[in-house]
């Protein structure tokens, strides 16, 4: 792509001007349009360049993964080996920018590694859809109409589309007729359950749903038991559902409480399971503590769930809503004491695939489903499961000895240097001292300065 001449401004043009039908000018006149609202078109011109892959059909495939595509967005792809999970070990690939995460689960895995490991089990893998729709009439009679007529028909009439589903042991589970008009009025709905096996499913479910609802109209309006006004139904959507509360998968560890013993001797066992209990019991009951505690989890569930190419948004909501489920916001994770063994455990809905998507498409992903054995979608939920889990015992366990910011801001460290522009031998130096101290932002402006011979950073901004 060769850069034309621009026009230079001297700041960002505020507000952008509206442009018509930018979807579809080129690559390179999105680029152009883009560019030449910065105040240094070439600079900007650089910066979407650098991460352009030069494998030009690799580049081609990433471009349309989505529109108006103008460069690649990289996220730091990071491993964390010596998962022992039912008996098998798994290196974890973990795509996150949060200095600290890889980091965490890492550690996790290392603790439980001689403790016996994690161990998952599948509850459920149900999935759900809606047809929203407004019917002014008799209930009853509806009823009467959907269960001796219509529901036998929706099954026959998206058997087309169900074929391969089927053939693969999944297909459509069941479809009722609910009534929420106590909380809409004239408000029904067809609530209809799947099983698709290693697909996220959402193209199939959604497909199966729009075909539920032409069915059901066709046959409400060519009834005799219905007046002119009920025949007036009204489809309001056809839409899957991202909370998938019977999509379940629970992952565990336990060991006996003496194993959970410090080995540098600064607390003992008794001490740690006390504070960790009551950590995870405030979680339980205080939303604003449940809420970090929860993000804590999803920082490693989502690392994974977008490492292997799947919808790590639809994921998030769904498990905020479980988070839910009671009418309070509370902890996704859990922990007993009973007999002297201690079990920490989650149970949470992940709705993953293993096909489909870009799981085949995305060259990292597959890369990433192979480093696991290429799971199928129950094993894929097992182990997204464990490393939520992970984080959320490496983020407790240091919050209730260390505290969090002793880890989290060596992590940091690095981050820092970089924003500092520290040359190799001054990152050796700070990296050093911190070795045996707490990292803080303030303190390594102050050695960083002391190192260059300034009293502040706006001198060496002279």
């Amino acid at each position: 792509m060769i850069m034309r001449n621009f026009k230079r401004s001297n700041a960002l043009v505020r507000p952008m001007e509206t442009v018509k039908g930018f979807s579809k000018l080129s690559k390179e006149a999105k680029v152009e349009w883009l560019c030449s609202h910065f105040s240094d078109p070439e600079s900007a011109y650089e910066t979407l360049s650098m991460y352009w892959n030069d494998d030009e059909a690799l580049q081609k495939l990433h471009d349309e993964f989505i529109e108006n595509t103008v460069s690649n967005f990289y996220l730091p792809f990071g491993i964390a080996p010596n998962f022992l999970i039912d008996g098998k070990t798994y290196c974890i690939p973990m795509a996150i920018e949060e200095s600290s995460v890889v980091a965490a689960a890492a550690k996790a895995a290392n603790f439980w590694l001689d403790r016996g490991g994690f161990k998952t089990r599948i509850i459920s893998t149900t999935k759900v859809g809606h047809v929203h729709f407004a019917y002014w009439g008799d209930y009853d009679k509806l009823l009467s109409f959907f269960e001796g007529h219509i529901k036998a028909l929706l099954f026959k009439e998206a058997e087309p589309l169900t074929k391969n589903m089927r053939a693969r042991g999944g297909g459509i589970k069941d479809i009722l007729l609910i009534n929420k008009t106590f909380e809409e009025p004239n408000y029904y709905q067809l609530l209809c359950t799947f099983e698709t096996c290693d697909s996220m499913g959402a193209n199939f479910i959604n497909s199966c749903l729009e075909q539920f609802s032409r069915t059901f109209r066709r046959e409400i309006e060519n009834s005799d038991l219905f007046t002119p006004r009920e025949k007036e139904l009204q489809v309001i959507m056809c839409i899957l559902s991202n909370y998938t509360p019977e999509c379940l998968v629970r992952a565990e560890v336990s060991c006996k409480v003496e194993e959970l013993e410090d080995e540098k001797k600064e607390y003992t066992w008794q001490e740690f399971v006390d504070k960790f209990e009551k950590a995870v019991h405030i979680a339980r009951i205080e939303p604003y503590r449940a809420t970090t505690h929860n993000k804590g989890v999803m920082n490693g569930i989502d690392s994974v769930v977008i490492a292997t190419g799947n919808d790590f948004r639809a994921v998030e909501a769904s498990a905020h809503t479980y988070a839910s489920r009671s009418g309070k916001y509370r902890s996704l994770t859990d922990v007993k004491v009973e007999n002297g063994v201690f079990t920490f455990w989650i149970e949470v809905p992940l709705s993953l695939g293993t096909v489909g998507g870009i799981t085949t498409l995305h060259p990292m992903v597959r890369f990433a489903l192979e480093m696991l054995g290429n799971p199928n979608a129950p094993q894929l939920m097992g182990l997204t499961a464990v490393v939520g889990l992970a984080q959320n015992f490496s983020a407790l366990r240091s919050l209730v000895t260390s505290g969090i910011q002793k880890g989290h801001m060596k992590m940091h460290l690095l981050n820092i240097l970089n924003q500092l522009e520290a040359t190799e031998e001054e990152r050796k130096v700070i990296v050093k001292y911190f070795e045996t101290d707490t990292v803080s932002h303030s303190k390594v402006v102050e050695l960083f300065c002391e190192l260059r011979g300034v009293k502040s950073l706006s001198e060496l901004k002279k």
